[in-house]
């Protein structure tokens, strides 16, 4: 009996089993139309229930009992899950894997909303103020005023690196190097293993806010006070271009391939984004001197409307928290998808942003919304700190369980800050169970 057929044949035994048809239930019924009121009721209760209760599976043979049982609970437990947004790989067919992935998300989800889920640690280390932070798989880099940068096991809370530099704005490492922007106006890049400056980076006439690098591009991107954005040769350590355009402090730069298509760009190529108080440029990554900016993003005309120091994209959205709510624009068409209005948007600053939830924050907590119902399902307090007007001083952690809890990915680090005593004030998933 194929699929179609043994699912017809199971509704029509259903069916017979559901339906006052025999004589003993016609009885019954016969019985009920003298009685009155509650006692009608209850009686028809008490004499329905032993006739709706039998188990028409026992009337199945044994294998064909074994996979219905098995695929419901799978597609119940999956349902479930698809209700608290995890992406569901339907190739996994085991009714307690997913059963497991449901209940463990449903604990993180009360845990938040009890404010139970994080627990909270200090890195010490740094004898000045730390002003800039970067964090990649478990590693967090902080550069300071007493021009060191280190870089930390998040998990344990041992500095693995310490290096000499220069006082730091902006950091981004990888395995092998270290490249941070300056308050001297310059960007170094440095060896981890031996603290050797590797090339120095000259020509902005502000201090460098932000930097981005891909090796594969041989290319470094930089945001500096200077209103400009340079484009840099990462190992020859030349400018090959300035961008103009921006009329106040360039906060942020993001060099990141594009995953869509338009008028504009293709899936693949290489888009640099650089924003400031009130605009997010779009440019491409070409070597051509006179390179245009492809679109120029605001959400008011005339300035009233603040962006805050933070910007997401992730070649497919671009996301930035303003004064009066999140904004989430299409890349492919560069239209606004969505505006997030919230009542204290002014102090709200946006962490990062997923397909279930985002992660805000002020200067009393940490939140976590629901992007499904714009509504906050959680929140954290947080020690007393100062929020840097070019969102350095301050980063999210893994982000992965921002596109759904799947029972494994709530673990590690949630949220970063420098503190006034020089410290840097950690959150941290609380281990489960």
């Amino acid at each position: 009996m194929d699929k179609k057929n043994f699912e017809a044949w199971l509704e029509s035994v259903s069916v017979s089993f559901l339906t006052l048809t025999d004589p003993q239930k016609n009885e019954t019924l016969d019985h009920l139309i003298g009685l009155s009121g509650a006692v009608q009721l209850r009686h028809l209760s008490n004499n329905l229930e032993t006739l709706l209760k039998r188990d028409f599976l026992k009337l199945l043979p044994l294998e064909l009992t074994f996979y219905l049982l098995k695929c419901a609970c799978t597609e119940v437990w999956q349902a479930a899950c698809r209700q608290l947004g995890w992406q569901i790989d339907d190739s996994i067919q085991s009714a307690r894997h997913w059963k497991m992935i449901y209940l463990k998300a449903k604990l993180r989800m009360k845990q938040l909303k009890e404010q139970e889920a994080f627990e909270t640690s200090s890195l010490i280390g740094h004898s000045a103020r730390v002003y800039a932070l970067f964090y990649k798989d478990g590693l967090l880099c902080t550069g300071s005023d007493d021009l060191s940068a280190k870089l930390w096991d998040v998990c344990t809370g041992q500095c693995i690196y310490g290096i000499q530099t220069h006082t730091c704005a902006a950091v981004k490492f990888d395995e092998q190097k270290l490249v941070t922007g300056s308050f001297d106006n310059t960007i170094a890049c440095w060896e981890w293993s031996s603290g050797a400056k590797i090339q120095h980076f000259r020509g902005h006439t502000g201090a460098v806010f932000s930097i981005d690098y891909n090796d594969e591009l041989d290319t470094l991107v930089s945001g500096s006070a200077d209103f400009t954005v340079k484009v840099w040769s990462l190992s020859a350590g030349t400018c090959l271009n300035t961008l103009t355009g921006h009329t106040e402090w360039v906060t942020k730069v993001i060099l990141q391939k594009s995953q869509v298509e338009s008028v504009m760009h293709s899936p693949g190529d290489y888009i640099l984004l650089s924003a400031d108080k009130y605009e997010i440029k779009i440019w491409p990554i070409g070597r051509e001197i006179n390179c245009k900016c492809l679109k120029t993003l605001s959400v008011s005309e005339d300035r009233s409307v603040c962006l805050q120091p933070r910007l997401q994209f992730d070649g497919r959205y671009i996301v930035c928290s303003s004064d009066i709510g999140l904004y989430q624009w299409d890349f492919a068409s560069y239209d606004i998808l969505r505006v997030i209005k919230m009542l204290d948007s002014a102090n709200l600053s946006l962490l990062s942003f997923g397909e279930v939830f985002a992660l805000l924050f002020d200067t009393h907590y940490l939140y976590i919304m629901d992007l499904r119902t714009e509504r906050i399902t959680g929140r954290w307090p947080l020690p007393a700190y100062r929020k840097s007007k070019r969102g350095s001083s301050f980063l999210a952690g893994d982000t992965a369980w921002l596109n759904g809890l799947d029972g494994q990915n709530d673990a590690g680090l949630v949220f970063a800050t420098s503190m006034p005593d020089h410290s840097i004030h950690l959150v941290l998933w609380k281990e489960n169970g």
